[in-house]
C-alpha cells in the first residue's frame, strides 16, 4: 500500500535506474520540459491523467501509484536544516550570498513584488568550454506586484 507521494517518488526513482531511463526521454513521453517533469516526477508538481498514465507505463507504476500523481503535492523538497548535499548546497550558497543582491536588482527594476515560483520556467543546458564545461541555469518567473489596499 503506498501511504504518501514520496513512496511513489522512490518507485520512480528506483525505477529510473533499474531501466536507465533519462530524464529528457521522460519529458518527451510527457511533452513538457525535462526541468517541469523532472520536478513531477520528484513530487513538485502534478501530472494530468494522461501525464501520469504515461509516466506509470515507463515506470511501470501500479494503478495506485499513477493516482497518486494526479495529487497536489505538499512543496519543499528540502529539509528544514542546511542541505548537505554538495550540489544542493551551493545553491543554498548562492542563495546566502547572492540572494539579497537579487532581491534588491528585482526591486530597483520592478518595484515591490516578487519573482513567481509558480508562473515560471527553467532551463538547464551545458555549455562547453575549454576551461572545464560550465552549467548554464536560466529562471524565468514572472514579476508580481504587491497589491496596495
Amino acid at each position: 500500500m503506498i501511504q504518501s507521494r514520496e513512496d511513489v517518488t522512490r518507485m520512480i526513482v528506483a525505477a529510473k535506474v533499474q531501466k536507465g531511463i533519462k530524464w529528457a526521454d521522460v519529458a518527451q513521453a510527457v511533452g513538457q520540459s525535462k526541468e517541469w517533469t523532472t520536478a513531477a516526477c520528484l513530487g513538485q508538481m502534478t501530472f494530468d491523467k494522461a501525464q501520469a498514465t504515461t509516466v506509470g507505463e515507463l515506470f511501470g507504476l501500479p494503478d495506485e501509484a499513477v493516482a497518486w500523481l494526479q495529487i497536489v503535492p505538499y512543496k519543499g523538497s528540502l529539509p528544514g536544516a542546511v542541505p548537505t548535499d554538495p550540489l544542493i548546497y551551493r545553491w543554498y550558497e548562492i542563495v546566502n550570498v547572492y540572494g539579497t543582491t537579487i532581491k534588491e536588482l528585482i526591486h530597483e527594476e520592478f518595484g515591490d513584488g516578487i519573482m513567481s515560483a509558480i508562473d515560471f520556467s527553467m532551463d538547464i543546458q551545458r555549455q562547453s568550454d575549454p576551461k572545464g564545461d560550465r552549467v548554464q541555469v536560466v529562471l524565468s518567473g514572472k514579476f508580481l506586484p504587491y497589491k496596495t489596499y
